[in-house]
């Protein structure tokens, strides 16, 4: 078993419980851990299974936990039993409440994967999300437990994965990992992040590349920052009508090339979330986040180039890009 605990300046590393029993009777054990100090104030904790090994069922009943110094303590009824299959969410996380300090809520998010293969790659070991928002982040959380509620629309294909987390605040980003041993492709469009309990906002993260995996390269991961967020019903619809018209052409696909020259003065380089939009007589793009440069790990430094790939609808002879950034960072 392994926590992660959150504070108000950060989050520990995984903590294991093994051989950190103090205290253990039949149904009760009492484990005694060091937490680095500059954490802050505990508002979280995650708790999970690091691997299965030979146990089936794990339920949890109650949680305390104590600072042995200032005997401030906080107790949760939990009542759940971890899920223990291969492709499950083998995490739960709850809030902590001090006395006098207002916790957090949990909360059930829905993430809808838009892909077009999925349901070919028979082959593929392992897909995990890791959400980030203001209060935290999820941890890696399994995104193949619901794959038999795929929806199929002509080449394009969505599932959704339901998460139960402490409430994360506004969301800023998602780690997508996905692994495999065989040879594996994975086409991922876009993943959309909504509270269940609310219709709106629901956070768009555009992702539009393909993952290829394989024995050489069995692991790939990427870091898709927010795109925009939908606010009401209006502009969910449009944007569904714009999906639509892109399934019609997903076979017209155009691979595009683009370099980004960073000048060579003081200050050019930039840590923001760098975007780009093609526009051409036919069509305009989505929006791209330009965040894996195919020279650089960190992109856009002073005087490097960046070589980026794109692939999008047609949108006949170029006209003209908009390219910007979030403003983040220096």
């Amino acid at each position: 078993m392994v926590m992660v605990f959150y504070g108000s300046n950060g989050k520990s590393n995984p903590v294991s419980m093994e051989n950190k029993v103090e205290h253990q009777t039949e149904n009760q054990i009492t484990y005694d851990i060091h937490l680095p100090s500059n954490l802050g104030m505990l508002y979280k904790v995650r708790l999970g299974l690091q691997s299965l090994g030979n146990i089936s069922q794990l339920s949890l009943c109650h949680f305390k936990i104590q600072n042995a110094s200032t005997l401030d303590t906080f107790s949760l009824t939990i009542n759940k039993t971890l899920p223990l299959s291969p492709n499950g969410d083998r995490w739960i996380e709850f809030p902590i409440q001090w006395p006098l300090k207002e916790a957090l809520s949990v909360v059930t998010y829905h993430l809808t994967v838009f892909s077009r293969n999925i349901l070919n790659e028979r082959n593929l070991a392992c897909m995990t999300a890791c959400i980030y928002g203001t209060h935290g982040d999820t941890g890696d959380r399994s995104l193949l437990q619901s794959l038999q509620n795929v929806q199929q629309e002509e080449t394009n294909e969505s599932f959704l994965v339901i998460m139960d987390a402490v409430d994360l605040g506004e969301l800023e980003k998602i780690v997508l990992s996905i692994s495999s041993k065989t040879d594996c492709k994975l086409y991922i469009k876009k993943l959309h992040v909504q509270e269940a309990a609310k219709e709106h906002p629901i956070y768009v993260f555009e992702v539009n590349e393909e993952f290829s995996v394989n024995a050489n390269k069995p692991k790939m991961q990427r870091e898709i920052p927010g795109c925009f967020v939908i606010r009401g019903e209006k502009q969910k619809n449009d944007i569904d009508n714009n999906l639509n018209k892109e399934g019609s052409q997903v076979k017209k696909l155009t691979e595009y090339t683009i370099k980004v020259y960073t000048g060579d003065k003081r200050g050019a380089g930039t840590d923001a979330n760098v975007h780009i939009i093609l526009f051409g007589n036919e069509d305009k793009s989505e929006v791209f986040q330009l965040t894996h440069s195919l020279e650089h790990q960190n992109p856009f430094e002073r005087g490097k180039v960046d070589t980026f790939k794109i692939k999008t609808k047609n949108l006949g002879s170029l006209r003209s890009i908009e390219i910007g950034h979030n403003g983040k960072g220096f």
